[in-house]
């Protein structure tokens, strides 16, 4: 067994542990878990390694390098852009290999799943969290099925048939794709993005790399789209890490922005609430973004409300100016990057102080939905 001795898997309810060596997605009561790991970072150290986030290994639960699973992707690029004459620094993550900042949980879950010896695994999505899944188990010669809803992007469907995976399209809502893949799951292993924690040491990358690209500092805004959580919860986890290593002093707040056609975390985060209630979800060119009851949605309100941050909704007319203000500018984005600008744009407007330091991100490339975004911009 390759995984870091001193982590373990938490039971988000009951806290009750299990080594990381055991090779489970769920608690023995069917319900989520958390890893507890100690990461520690030698910053001198970092500066001598390649530049992808594989430099951060020790923050990692992978210990030993020949089980890694990557593309040396990583280390994107963080520029500034000028939103509503203000500076806001943007991450490029939809440079990933697969497109999409997905690629960060990928490696690192595909890497653990490797490091096991696990040679088939199940995952449901709408489309980027398949992509990427597919391509790293492409990479990793591990069998893969894919559970896709109905109404997903055709282009990210053929992406992952080509990387070899078997696609089911499932009818009905995107939990009710989460619930075919768990009863799939039943003979295979379950490598969700949602459910299985190790995806998150992938994600948290993201905080390590911002970071990092500030001068090791951390900024004082946040700004993302929220659906599932991956990448909230991730980059969450990350500046605790940093937090707890001494690297940075504060914690950012952490905005989740969500669309008018599915807002489950905005609705309870305004209202007071600590779990989250279902919506039924309206049509959006967010399609990315479209979780109507995510499961780790009362661990979404706590990272947004422990850091001081806010929840934000955007109407399809606000998605669709930033998309075309983006593409205008040279980013070829798909409509669900679009969000974290239109966001972020919102955020300026109403809440941010004058000398606030905002990060923000653009998550998935344009070439997933390039007919759509055609019928969106124009010529």
């Amino acid at each position: 067994m390759a995984t870091s001795p001193n982590g373990k898997f938490v039971s988000v309810d009951t806290e009750t542990s299990y080594p990381l060596s055991e090779l489970r997605w769920c608690g023995d009561d069917g319900g989520l878990l958390d890893v507890a790991f100690h990461a520690e970072f030698n910053k001198a150290l970092v500066a001598t390694r390649p530049g992808n986030l594989w430099r951060y290994r020790e923050a990692l639960p992978i210990a030993d390098g020949a089980d890694i699973v990557s593309f040396d992707e990583g280390m994107t690029p963080l520029m500034t852009l000028d939103l509503y004459s203000r500076p806001v620094q943007m991450k490029l993550d939809y440079l990933f290999p697969s497109g999409s900042y997905k690629d960060r949980g990928s490696t690192v879950l595909i890497s653990y799943l490797n490091a096991l010896g696990v040679s088939k695994v199940v995952q449901d999505s709408s489309g980027n969290a398949a992509a990427s899944i597919a391509q790293y188990c492409a990479r990793a010669r591990i069998a893969c099925e894919i559970f896709v809803p109905n109404n997903a992007s055709p282009a990210r469907i053929r992406q992952t048939e080509a990387c070899g995976a078997a696609i089911t399209i499932v009818s009905g809502t995107r939990e009710d794709t989460a619930d075919a893949a768990l009863q799939a799951a039943e003979d295979s292993f379950y490598a969700s993005h949602v459910w299985h924690p190790v995806y998150f040491q992938g994600t948290k990358t993201f905080a390590y790399e911002v970071c990092e690209q500030l001068g090791w500092r951390a900024p004082d805004t946040i700004v993302l789209p929220v659906s599932n959580g991956a990448l909230m919860l991730g980059v969450y986890i990350g500046l605790l890490d940093l937090l707890k290593a001494g690297i940075i002093g504060k914690l950012p707040k952490l905005i989740a922005v969500q669309t008018e056609s599915c807002a489950p975390v905005f609705n309870a985060f305004h209202d007071g609430k600590v779990n989250i209630e279902r919506v039924e979800p309206q049509a959006t060119i967010a399609e990315g973004i479209a979780a109507n009851a995510p499961r780790r949605g009362t661990q979404l309100l706590r990272c947004v409300r422990e850091t001081g941050g806010t929840c934000i909704l955007v109407s399809e007319d606000e998605i669709k100016s930033a998309l075309k203000e983006m593409c205008r500018q040279g980013f070829f984005v798909e409509p669900t990057a679009a969000v974290a600008v239109a966001g972020a744009k919102q955020y300026i407007r109403d809440h941010a102080s004058e000398s606030e330091e905002i990060v923000s991100t653009l998550t998935g490339s344009g070439l997933k939905a390039a007919e759509q975004i055609a019928r969106i911009v124009g010529p």
